[in-house]
C-alpha cells in the first residue's frame, strides 16, 4: 500500500521539486518506508512521478518505486496490492518475461508491458497506478473495479496533476485558492449524496471512477476521457441449484481469503460480530489452523446495542487474540478535527470514528495488514435486503401472489414493518414526477430553509434528488441492478474512501476479501431468490455457504447493526464546541446561517428530531474552513 503523486507541465514551475516534496509529505503516512521521485522531459514539458511506499510484499529496496521496465520504455508508480501476483508471474515467465524482485509491482509492470490495458481483468487486487510510455509520450492510469484505492486528477491544456489524495494535488497547485463544487456540496448537505460520481467537493478536481482507466496524450492533456474497463452485469447467467451455488460461493470466498493472506508483514482482522467480518476471521482460522490470529473491534460502552457479545463468540470459536477499543464523546471531541482533515472531503456519519479507532488499535499492536468485510452488503444483498427492488422484480415476472407473501415474511424481522415493505416498493416503482411529489409530502424538501435558493439557482445548481434509473434490460433483476449500482456509485465508493483514509492514517493496509471480480461475477449471476430468501433473509446463499465455518448463532442473527456509534449522544455532549464550529458557516454564500443555527439549537433542545442532517452541517462547515475553499 502506498501513495502516488505527480504531473506534467508544459512550462514547469521553478519550485517543481519543492511542490513534489510537499505533495509526497502529505502522503507520508500512506508510505512511511520509502520515498522516491523521478523527473523526465516529455512531450516538450516536464514529467514528475512520485511515490511513497508501505512495504508489504518483498520488503527489499529493489521493490521501491518509481519502477522502470528492463527495456526502459515504461515507468510505473503503483498504489495497492495484486493478490494473484504469483500466478501472473508464472504465466509471464512462460511468455518470456524475466524478474529481478519478488514484488507484485514488477509483476504488474510486466503484465502492462505484455498485455497493455487488457491485463486489468486478470488482476485480483486493489490498485490505482500510472504508467508512462516513453515511446508514445502517453500517461495511462487505471483504478480497480470497485475503487478500493483512490486516484484524483486535475487537468487543463498546459498541465496535468494526479495523486492518491486531494491534499497532495492542492500541494502541487501551491498558491491557488481551492474552489468548492457547489453541486456536490448541495447533494451532500440535502440528500446525503457523496462519492457517487467522478466529481469531488473541489470544483476542478476529478476522481477516476471505479472500473475505469484513462490514457493521456501529453501533447493534449486537456482532453481526457474516462474509459470503462469493467462494469457489473445484471443478467442471470447461472442455472446452478441452490446447493451448488452455495458450494461455489464457499469455494470462491475461501480462495479470496487465501490470496488476501499473502503478506511479508504481520496481519490481523477487524471484527464487528456480524456475518461478514466473522466469515473472514473464521475462514482465516480454517485456512491457517495454527497461525496466531489477532482481531480488532470497536465496542460501544454502556450501550444496549453493543456487539461485544458476538465479538466474544467468534473470538472464542477461533481462539483469536482479541483487541477492543471503547470510545466516548470526549474522545470524539479530541479527534474530530483531525478526522475531518484526513478524510479530505465530507463523509456520512461518526461511525467513521469507530473505524478510525480500530485502525489505531491495530497499529498500536504491531499489525500492518487487516482483513475486513467491506463490500459484502453490496455483493451479497445485505442491508435490509432491498425489499422494494425484490418485490418489483416479482411484479415484473408476473408473480403477483408472491409479492404480498414476501412483504409479510420480510416484515417479521427486527426493525422492519409490513407497511415499510410497501413503501419501499412504491419508492422503487413510482415514475419520477410522483416520486419527487411523494418526497415533498414526506418532508424531504429539495430546498430547506437553511439554504439560500436564489444563490444556488444563480449558480445553476440542480436542486433535486437523483434516482437510479431503471434499465429495461434489467426487468425482473431489480435487486441485482441495485447491487450493481451500489458497488460503483451509491454506498460502497463512499465507504471505501472512508476506510482508505482511516487505515492509511495509521499506515495500515486494509484488505477486502469480498471485493474481487470472480466473486462479483458469481454473486451477480445468481437468481435473486438465492440472494434474498422468500422469508426475507438477507445474504441467503452466503449464510448457507458458511455453515460449518461460522458458528450457527452468528449465521442465525437477526439484529446486526455494525460499527454504529451513539452519534447524537456524542455530539450533544460537545454541543458548545459544535455550535462554535457552525458559526463559521456564515462565510459560506449559499447557507442561511441564522436559520441553520436556530434549527441546531432546536435539535439540541429536543424540539426537533435528530438525524444525519446535524452531522452533515458540522462536517461540511468544518471541512470548508479547514480547506480554505471559496
Amino acid at each position: 500500500m502506498c501513495g502516488i503523486a505527480g504531473g506534467w507541465w508544459s512550462s514547469p514551475p521553478l519550485d517543481l521539486e519543492q511542490r513534489m516534496a510537499a505533495a509526497l509529505h502529505t502522503l507520508r503516512l500512506r508510505g512511511p518506508n520509502d520515498k522516491g521521485c523521478a523527473y523526465r522531459n516529455a512531450a516538450g514539458g516536464r514529467l514528475a512521478l512520485g511515490h511513497t511506499r508501505l512495504a508489504i510484499i518483498d520488503l527489499s529496496d529493489a521493490a521501491n518505486q518509481p519502477m522502470v521496465s528492463p527495456c526502459g520504455r515504461y515507468w510505473m508508480i503503483f498504489n495497492g496490492e495484486i493478490y494473484n501476483y504469483r500466478e501472473l508471474r508464472e504465466e509471464l515467465l512462460a511468455l518470456g518475461q524475466s524478474f529481478t524482485t519478488q514484488s507484485d509491482t514488477e509483476v504488474l509492470l510486466a503484465a502492462w508491458q505484455h498485455w497493455s490495458h487488457q491485463c486489468l481483468t486478470r488482476l485480483e487486487g486493489m490498485f490505482a497506478f500510472v504508467v508512462y510510455d516513453k515511446l508514445r509520450r502517453t500517461l495511462s492510469a487505471a483504478r480497480d473495479a470497485f475503487g478500493i484505492k483512490p486516484f484524483y486528477f486535475s487537468h487543463r491544456n498546459d498541465r496535468l496533476l494526479f495523486a492518491s489524495e486531494l491534499q497532495a494535488i492542492l500541494a502541487l497547485r501551491r498558491g491557488e485558492t481551492p474552489m468548492a463544487n457547489w453541486q456536490r456540496s448541495y447533494d451532500y448537505l440535502v440528500h446525503g449524496d457523496f462519492d457517487t460520481s467522478c466529481e469531488t467537493f473541489f470544483d476542478d478536481i476529478l476522481a477516476l471512477s471505479p472500473g475505469h482507466r484513462i490514457e493521456i496524450d501529453l501533447y493534449r492533456p486537456g482532453r481526457i476521457q474516462q474509459l470503462c474497463w469493467w462494469k457489473p452485469r445484471v443478467g442471470q447467467a447461472s442455472n446452478m441449484s441452490f446447493g451448488d451455488a452455495a458450494e461455489a460461493v464457499r469455494e470462491q470466498f475461501l480462495h479470496n481469503v487465501s490470496l488476501h493472506l499473502r503478506s511479508d508483514v504481520p496481519l490481523g482482522a477487524t471484527l464487528s460480530g456480524g456475518i461478514d467480518s466473522s466469515a473472514i476471521v473464521c475462514a482465516m482460522r480454517k485456512l491457517e489452523p495454527d497461525a496466531p490470529l489477532h482481531t480488532f473491534s470497536y465496542v460501544a460502552a454502556d450501550d444496549p446495542r453493543s456487539e461485544e457479545r458476538w465479538v466474544d463468540t467468534v473470538n472464542q470459536h477461533v481462539g483469536a487474540i482479541s483487541h477492543k477499543v471503547v470510545a466516548n464523546h470526549s474522545d470524539l471531541a479530541r479527534d474530530l478535527e483531525r478526522l475531518i482533515a484526513l478524510q479530505g472531503e465530507p463523509f456520512m456519519s461518526t461511525s467513521v470514528y469507530a473505524q478510525y479507532r480500530v485502525y489505531a488499535l491495530a497499529r498500536e499492536n504491531g499489525v500492518t495488514v487487516t482483513l475486513e468485510g467491506q463490500g459484502a452488503d453490496e455483493l451479497l444483498a445485505g442491508y435490509s435486503g432491498f425489499p422494494g427492488e425484490r418485490m418489483l422484480s416479482m411484479l415484473e415476472q408476473g408473480r403477483l401472489l408472491e409479492v404480498q407473501r414476501f412483504a409479510w415474511q420480510w416484515s417479521r424481522w427486527p426493525g422492519r414493518s409490513y407497511r415499510r415493505a410497501w413503501q419501499y416498493l412504491v419508492a422503487s416503482a413510482l415514475p419520477d414526477r410522483l416520486f419527487h411529489l411523494a418526497r415533498h409530502y414526506s418532508g424531504r424538501e429539495p430546498m430547506p430553509a437553511w439554504l439560500k435558493a436564489d444563490v444556488l439557482r444563480e449558480a445553476q445548481v440542480d436542486m433535486h434528488y437523483t434516482r437510479l434509473h431503471r434499465d429495461p434490460q434489467a426487468k425482473g433483476r431489480r435487486v441485482v441492478e441495485r447491487m450493481a449500482h451500489a458497488l460503483q456509485h451509491r454506498f460502497l465508493p463512499g465507504y471505501l474512501r472512508e476506510g482508505d483514509r482511516n487505515s492509511m492514517q495509521f499506515s495500515v493496509e486494509s484488505r477486502l476479501p469480498f471485493l474481487t471480480l470472480p466473486m462479483a461475477q458469481l454473486m451477480l449471476s445468481l437468481p435473486e431468490e438465492y440472494l434474498i430468501s422468500p422469508e426475507g433473509q438477507t445474504k441467503h446463499v452466503f449464510r448457507a455457504a458458511m455453515r460449518g465455518i461460522i458458528p450457527d448463532e452468528i449465521l442465525n442473527r437477526r439484529d446486526k447493526i455494525g460499527f454504529e456509534t451513539p452519534e447524537f449522544t456524542w455530539l450533544s455532549g460537545m454541543s458548545e464546541t459544535v455550535r462554535s464550529w457552525l458559526a463559521h458557516g456564515a462565510d459560506i454564500p449559499f447557507l442561511n446561517h441564522r436559520e441553520l443555527l436556530q434549527q441546531f439549537d432546536a435539535v439540541m433542545a429536543g424540539k426537533r428530531p435528530a438525524n444525519n442532517q446535524l452531522w452533515r452541517w458540522i462536517n461540511f462547515i468544518k471541512w470548508h474552513e479547514q480547506m480554505g475553499v471559496r
